[in-house]
């Protein structure tokens, strides 16, 4: 027989029972009898339970040995003979002497007269006295409480003769269902029920209509997408038009020999582009765009003479995870290319891009990019500085640099607070005519573009030292929910 069960018993035989006395009823402790009334409360109305709260009052281990041996006071007093006895002889005689003298000379049963022969003497000054401290603790342990009063029971509380606990335990009684059975209540009606007729003879638990509810647990906005969203609308409050990205895969035509970017490029080498190996290649390029882009690599073109190498398309065949969004904008451009009459046009990306990268608290081999184009006739380079201006970092400088399809290059930098210095987060530049041209673009036509990273400017924005803090398996899910859903610039 269970716990709950011999609890249910003893009350069916006692009617109503303190939780304390059922305990030791039970031998058992009062702990475990709590544990199972609050399981058998689960089953509503089959008992009542009441909280109970009182002090309780004992005797210490001083006390007891009052109780048993009498006061201090008392016994000091009783050792003193009728013509009195010299004091340091009486400190000797009895234990406790100098608890039991202060006490004695504060009620006034002994004198001293330090003036005597001999040396200080202690008398009595009443013929005879009652040990009440002992019966004060001879009540308390009767547990006679309410015949002491308050002003005695808080001296021995402070003689530390008593202490006070206090106690909880739980008044038990029959419920309006009381029942020696347990039988737990059904919470689902099942199909099995229905069928074999069971849910006639069983017990369902109440549906609670005024319950709230678990909350559903909604998403959360990653700062990185934050970020993303805000460029994405300032390009569009620009007045671009968004690229599409959705090849993570790309060739390295597109990705590298269509930007005039040669065949022996160290950005080409395993060691910073992750290669396919399924599948390995592509094949499907624009022929004659294909032997334009050969021609300007290995012999020259519209006014340049090229690389000088020979040029193989088995290269250019390669598929690996783009690089760069770049490779988005040659494809655009291309096609911009082909129409009869060409129109300016100004594009835009934020996407993906894959990198073999040796990973640190700046650089991760898988991150976003921002690509932002304008195709015209004399369009100044001004666009890219806006933008970041726009996203609210004033701390900007430039440099010059060189890029294979771009010239020329410029390069951009943000201060980090955090990391107390200039952090790379883009680069700039106006397409080079070897690049260009070969597409079907006017000659007259100039195309200025830049790449800027997102999390670079999302680090900055957000005071985050280490990158891998905003992006990846080490990122505090905790910065994510706890996130404003909004961010003023």
């Amino acid at each position: 027989m269970d716990l709950n069960e011999t609890i249910l018993q003893a009350i069916d035989s006692h009617g109503s029972i303190d939780s304390l006395k059922l305990a030791d009823l039970l031998s058992v402790k009062h702990q475990a009898v709590v544990g199972a009334l609050k399981s058998i409360q689960c089953f509503e109305n089959v008992l009542n339970v009441e909280q109970v709260s009182r002090i309780d009052v004992k005797l210490t281990a001083e006390g007891q040995d009052m109780l048993n041996n009498g006061s201090y006071e008392y016994n000091l007093y009783k050792a003193i003979p009728a013509d009195g006895i010299l004091h340091t002889e009486l400190m000797k005689s009895v234990p406790n002497a100098k608890i039991g003298f202060s006490k004695a000379m504060s009620a006034k049963w002994i004198a001293l007269d330090k003036k005597a022969e001999g040396g200080p003497r202690v008398t009595r000054k009443v013929e005879s006295v009652q040990d009440q401290v002992h019966s004060l603790l001879q009540k308390v342990q009767d547990l006679s409480l309410d015949d002491i009063p308050t002003q005695e029971k808080s001296d021995l509380k402070k003689r530390k003769l008593i202490s006070e606990d206090k106690v909880t335990s739980y008044q038990i009684s029959k419920g309006t269902a009381f029942t020696l059975t347990l039988v737990k209540p059904e919470t689902d009606l099942t199909p099995e029920m229905i069928a074999s007729g069971s849910w006639k003879s069983k017990t369902f638990k109440p549906l609670n209509f005024d319950a709230m509810g678990v909350m559903p647990s909604g998403g959360y906005l990653h700062p990185l997408l934050k970020i993303r969203t805000e460029y994405r609308q300032i390009f569009l409050e620009m007045g671009f038009s968004e690229m599409p990205t959705n090849n993570f895969i790309e060739s390295s035509f597109w990705n590298f020999d269509a930007l005039f970017q040669p065949q022996q490029h160290p950005a080409r080498d395993a060691h910073d582009t992750f290669f396919l190996s399924n599948p390995a290649t592509s094949s499907n390029f624009p022929e004659d765009y294909l032997q334009r882009v050969k021609k300007v690599h290995s012999v020259g073109g519209f006014g340049s003479q090229g690389y000088k190498y020979n040029w193989k398309v088995e290269e250019a065949q390669k598929n690996i995870l783009r690089t760069h969004t770049t490779a988005v904008s040659a494809r655009c451009l291309y096609k911009l290319g082909q129409q009869k009459e060409f129109k300016p046009v100004r594009y835009f990306s934020i996407d993906r891009v894959f990198r073999n990268e040796t990973l640190d608290n700046t650089h991760l081999a898988e991150f976003h990019q921002i690509e932002g184009v304008i195709a015209d006739r004399h369009e100044p380079m001004s666009a890219n500085t806006s933008a970041y201006l726009s996203a609210g970092i004033k701390k900007l400088r430039f440099k010059p640099a060189y890029n294979p399809y771009t010239e020329p290059s410029m390069e951009i930098f943000g201060y980090h607070n955090g990391l107390k210095k200039w952090v790379e987060i883009g680069n700039s530049g106006i397409f080079r005519p070897e690049m260009l041209l070969p597409m079907g673009l006017p000659e007259d036509v100039v195309v200025i573009a830049w790449g800027l990273s997102l999390e670079r400017p999302a680090m900055i924005k957000y005071g985050i030292d280490n990158i891998r803090d905003l992006i990846g398996p080490k990122i505090n899910l905790a910065v994510v929910q706890e996130n404003p859903i909004c961010r003023l610039r």
